[in-house]
């Protein structure tokens, strides 16, 4: 179902139908077609969105494809009891984690400033930064998953420090969520839940 607002609509770049593919008509799939999802259409999609913004480019997200079936039954053990059936059932699953060694990365990211690495020395810090900057991108990455004409689960209902335990024991990487990727399948959606007003979250000083 469509659901553009004609009200603001004019007001934006963006043509209607890649409006409805992205927000109005996309949606949070629950269930998925046997279609699988090939590697070649993952990389359209990171090819895409890798463009979008990080803080000083940092880029900390770190995608994990499952696909075998032993790693796909790993990984099902640790999410909440909701999610398994069809974490289980969808084409592909991404692991979505940040990783806070990022830093190392900014020689070559962000070169203009040599000492950028310098500024993540402290852990914990470097931690909160990795988070949220990987959490915008996995916003971009659903964006992306949905301009592929494919559709997005994410899930946060899991033990994230279990997967990390299970798949990173020696890696820096920190669990943030899961995403089931697919075509929509059978009875894929629930009802849309209500979005808050513009002027319940947009003020002017």
């Amino acid at each position: 179902m469509t659901v553009t607002d004609t009200s603001t609509s004019s007001a934006l770049t963006l043509d209607a139908a890649a409006a409805d593919l992205l927000f109005h008509s996309a949606r949070t799939a629950n269930t998925f077609s046997e279609e699988p999802v090939s590697d070649e259409q993952i990389r359209a999609v990171y090819d895409l969105v890798k463009w979008a913004p990080t803080s000083m480019n940092a880029q900390p997200l770190r995608i994990i494809l499952v696909r075998s079936p032993e790693a796909r039954e790993r990984l099902v053990a640790h999410l909440s009891s909701g999610n398994q059936t069809k974490t289980r059932s969808a084409p592909l699953v991404a692991i979505v984690a940040a990783d806070v060694d990022f830093h190392e990365n900014l020689p070559q990211v962000f070169p203009h400033l040599p000492t950028a690495r310098d500024f993540f020395t402290e852990p914990a810090a470097r931690e909160q930064s990795a988070r949220f900057n990987a959490g915008l991108q996995i916003g971009y990455f659903i964006l992306g998953i949905r301009a592929a004409g494919l559709a997005a689960g994410p899930m946060t209902g899991l033990d994230a420090g279990a997967v990390d335990r299970e798949f990173f024991a020696d890696q820096p990487l920190r669990t943030l969520a899961v995403i089931n990727i697919g075509r929509p399948g059978e009875n894929a959606w629930f009802d849309r839940n209500p979005r808050l007003d513009y002027e319940q979250v947009v003020s002017v000083l």
